[in-house]
């Protein structure tokens, strides 16, 4: 609500493995994940909205933010399942945050 967090929260979504083992091969799977970031800093004004031709990639405003993202992951088929550590690009990473209006919204 204060533009400084937000959640990714995805279940079950259907996927279709495939993979080379004795010929190829296609398996119906689950994924999961859920993916957060964190404003690390304060946000900056970006772009130059109707200032510019709206065929230049600068036609947009926006506040961004450097960010924190972590992140988990799990998925399962017929005889495998994984899950992963949580993940995250803290520290050596990076992360953006914010809101952008572009287009007719300018």
């Amino acid at each position: 609500m204060s533009n400084r967090r937000a959640v990714l929260h995805v279940k079950n979504v259907p996927v279709i493995d495939t993979f080379q083992f004795f010929g190829p091969n296609s398996t119906p799977g689950i994924v999961d994940f859920r993916a957060e970031w964190e404003a690390s800093g304060a946000p900056v004004s970006r772009g130059m909205g109707g200032s510019v031709a709206p065929t230049d990639p600068r036609s947009f405003l926006g506040e961004i933010a450097p960010a924190v993202s972590t992140g988990v992951f799990s998925g399962s088929e017929i005889g495998f399942e994984f899950q992963s550590n949580r993940a995250s690009t803290s520290p050596g990473g990076y992360a953006q945050l914010g809101t952008v209006r572009n287009g007719v919204f300018l």
